[in-house]
């Protein structure tokens, strides 16, 4: 599991992208169907799918906004240059992969493809389970006794929900370096999201295809201005720490 992971690691940036496309594989046989859910089906993976990805957005900006880990090193290869134990990393060893799992099983439900939740859902898990193990090799061989110590204290996936409030309260979120760090990802997120939205739920334009597009370009033209407003800032160096 740990060659696995290291290989997985290296492509590790690209998996999330690759998985969201594959999103936009037809969605046959349907998770949520007329027949089993009555005609307003589609509210049930709307509402639930939107819930749980956004959850895991929101899992992952907590986390980069109190604490950053650093895990890309040369090659690709696991690297962290300290054993980051603050913020929501007090509660989870893995919490921006955690909030990975729930934002792509979140869109996996909102696609409302059984497939997608019943194969490529637990082929991501496998996936990341492998990553971290790697990643918990390679920090038990650097940092020893702390790191185990560490695990004992902390789960690897379930976040601990004790102590969560005196978390945020004892540290200042850094709004900087979450934009920062994750514009791409939100980004590349919402467009998904309005398009699966609008694509595979012609309910909600009223089956009016012109008005489906306009409002997609409406809403997809807003989105990449503000994506280009921040990366220009970016580069202005204004978001550096």
């Amino acid at each position: 599991m740990v060659q696995i992971g290291n290989f997985f690691f290296k492509y590790r940036n690209w998996l999330f992208i690759i998985f969201y496309a594959l999103l936009f594989v037809p969605n046959v046989p349907q998770l949520f169907t007329e027949k089993n859910f009555g005609v307003h089906y589609y509210l049930y993976p709307l509402i639930i799918g939107l819930a749980i990805t956004i959850l895991g957005q929101a899992i992952r900006g907590a986390t980069i906004g109190l604490a950053y880990i650093i895990r890309g090193g040369k090659n690709k290869k696991v690297y962290a240059e300290d054993l980051v134990t603050t913020g929501i990393f007090s509660h989870c060893r893995n919490p921006l992969y955690v909030g990975n799992i729930l934002m792509l099983a979140g869109v996996g439900i909102l696609s409302n493809s059984l497939l997608y939740v019943v194969i490529m859902i637990p082929f991501f898990l496998f996936v990341y389970q492998a990553i971290v193990l790697a990643e918990e090799n390679f920090l038990r061989n650097k940092f020893g006794e702390q790191f185990n110590s560490y695990c004992v204290n902390v789960n690897r996936w379930v976040p601990r929900l004790k102590g969560m409030q005196t978390t945020f309260s004892s540290m200042d979120f850094n709004w900087k370096r979450y934009i920062n760090k994750e514009h791409t990802t939100t980004f590349i997120w919402l467009c998904g999201i309005i398009l699966l939205m609008l694509f595979y739920y012609p309910q909600l334009t009223h089956y009016n295809q012109h008005y489906r597009n306009s409002l997609l370009i409406i809403i997809l033209s807003f989105l990449l201005l503000i994506y280009i407003i921040i990366r220009v800032i970016k580069k202005s160096g204004q978001l550096n720490d």
